[in-house]
């Protein structure tokens, strides 16, 4: 069983920038692919991006590449999405999930764990 904590999220301008992170109980987070996926008001929840248990593999959504950055921490159970140049757009809820499966696909229906969420809100 794991346990996901995020935090990080608020209130930001468009083109600001916030940290989520997401806090992992348990001693075998590096077994687990992690990932980042946001549910706006009245849309279905989305893949935003994901990182494998060593690190070394990253994947994003086309509409954040460039702009946001999926990293982990495995001493600290921790994965963080470093947002910038934020949109509108952005505002969501966004959730950390955790696969057991290798590799995964980083698919909503394909993840293990999750999260509660935290509210990310981009003013215009």
């Amino acid at each position: 069983q794991v346990q996901l904590v995020e935090s990080g999220g608020g209130l930001v301008q468009a083109g600001g920038s916030l940290r989520l992170s997401c806090a992992a109980s348990g001693r075998t987070f590096r077994s687990y692919a992690m990932g980042w996926f946001r549910q706006a008001p009245g849309k279905e929840r989305a893949f935003v991006a994901g990182i494998s248990g060593s690190g070394l593999s990253t994947y994003y959504t086309d509409s954040v590449k460039g702009r946001f950055t999926i990293s982990r921490d495995n001493a600290k159970n921790t994965v963080f999405l470093q947002m910038k140049s934020l949109k509108p757009e952005d505002s969501a809820v966004y959730y950390c999930a955790a696969d057991n499966d290798y590799p995964s696909r980083y698919d909503v229906s394909g993840m293990d764990y999750w999260g509660r969420g935290t509210l990310v809100t981009v003013s215009p």
